[in-house]
């Protein structure tokens, strides 16, 4: 049986080229149970594998896509049979094995989890790793204390795809959502999602002058990273607690330890990547129910696997808005 997928290969030259090819089902990667997948999306990580420096593939032939949803077809696995609906996120899937952007998938079965009663496939891949990631993020705070009452939240990156769905799940648990961008198109965006005040992403990504500032935000969920996370820190209220997931600010943090010392600021690393599973079905599940499905679809920028090479260049710089759902059979 041949299915097109979106491949990318490298040249002689070492340079990679992506486009839509038709394959045969005996060249999938092993695994232990085959989906036919219904949708992907399109992530930061995405836009590197896909562009032409090839990013973070290893290995050639290779298909992107960090998520997907579809259904069972084939299982040795004694928890999933076919025609069960199922969702990926995390592995390395896209990366270092062959991921969503593909009609066939064959991954291990420990790597999926069903597909969370209330929500469609494409709803699903409109949240995708980005949601499930935000989600963590939020659960991490609450976990460490956060409530309404405490005072904002900011969110940097806001208008981005973790972004985007952490100030939608906030808004409807009730939380006072800053939101942070730099992109004044976006203020009404953001402000649909739930959003009470944009914040100038200038405001917030100067030199860390002093180490503490004004006690501002009762929590944070920052996907950014570098100098803005620094910055952020010495804003946080006392005991307050930020959730970092991402990194295209830059690795570096060019803060100090007084924020850690003399405010007792948290600072909780979320990583999606390999959550256990217990973890990642209660994301799901609160995903399910706690994020408002209208805000969620005002989010949806569709695709098909032919947009995608120009797609994963925007991204890149910074010019895609919202969730990128991947309808791979359209």
């Amino acid at each position: 049986m041949t299915f097109k997928a979106l491949l990318v290969e490298k040249d002689e030259e070492g340079k990679t080229h992506a486009s839509v090819k038709d394959l045969e089902d005996n060249q999938l990667p092993d695994g232990n149970v085959t989906v036919s997948v219904d949708y992907s999306t399109l992530n930061y990580k995405d836009g590197l594998c896909v562009g032409p420096g090839g990013g973070l593939v290893k290995t050639y032939p290779h298909v992107p896509g960090i998520d997907f949803a579809g259904t069972v077809d084939e299982s040795s696995d004694q928890w999933y049979k076919p025609g069960d609906k199922v969702v990926l996120t995390g592995w390395r899937v896209g990366e270092v094995w062959w991921g969503g952007y593909a009609q066939k998938a064959c991954v291990k079965g420990e790597w999926l989890v069903p597909l969370p009663d209330g929500l469609t496939m494409r709803d699903a891949m409109a949240i995708g790793t980005a949601g499930f990631t935000a989600m963590l993020a939020v659960m991490a705070l609450e976990d460490h204390g956060l409530k309404p009452e405490n005072g904002p939240v900011l969110v940097t990156g806001a208008a981005g795809g973790v972004g985007s769905v952490a100030t939608a799940i906030l808004s409807k648990l009730g939380y006072e959502v800053a939101a942070v961008t730099g992109r004044e198109s976006t203020w009404e965006y953001l402000k649909a999602l739930g959003a009470s005040t944009i914040v100038p992403r200038d405001d917030v990504n100067e030199t860390v002058k002093r180490p503490l500032e004004a006690e501002t935000w009762a929590g944070c969920i920052d996907a950014v990273g570098g100098p803005m996370l620094a910055r952020v820190l010495g804003q946080m209220k006392y005991g307050a607690s930020v959730a970092a997931v991402g990194l295209a600010g830059g690795a570096n943090l060019p803060a100090t330890v007084i924020p850690f010392l003399l405010r007792g600021v948290n600072l909780l690393g979320i990583d999606s990547v390999m959550k256990p599973y217990d973890d990642r079905v209660r994301a799901w599940n609160r995903l399910a129910t706690d994020l408002p499905l209208d805000k969620l679809h005002d989010m949806i920028h569709p695709a098909t696997l032919s947009d995608l090479p120009q797609l994963g260049a925007d991204i890149l710089k910074g010019q895609v808005k919202g969730r990128v759902v991947v309808d791979v059979n359209g």
